[in-house]
């Protein structure tokens, strides 16, 4: 699975998490990874997994950190967002519908 920046431009910062996402992506093929920079400190990232199905956010949230951990703490301090859904949980997540279409940061 590819991982996509659906809006801005990579950097160095988004350049080392995807380092680490592939790692995720490679242990969960069926996983869509989404990340973009809201502003100069702010990095969203979302991970749809099928693989969250029956698990809670607590539950996904280890199994994220387990490679967001491997991060400098300088990287991790530009993570804002963590989106963690199933397929089906898109339809009805706002956080959801906010990472596909953002409102525009004031910073």
């Amino acid at each position: 699975m590819t991982i996509r920046i659906p809006r801005g431009k990579s950097d160095e910062v988004i350049e080392k998490i995807i380092e680490v996402l592939d790692a995720y992506a490679a242990d969960h093929p069926t996983a869509q990874i989404d990340l973009y920079r809201q502003n100069a400190v702010s990095v969203r990232i979302r991970i749809i997994d099928p693989g969250f199905d029956g698990r809670g956010k607590p539950q996904r949230s280890h199994q994220a950190w387990q490679y967001l951990e491997r991060l400098p703490d300088d990287v991790q301090s530009d993570i804002s967002t963590i989106l963690l859904l199933t397929p089906e949980e898109t339809k009805a997540s706002f956080a959801n519908f906010e990472f596909d279409d953002p409102i525009p940061s004031k910073l």
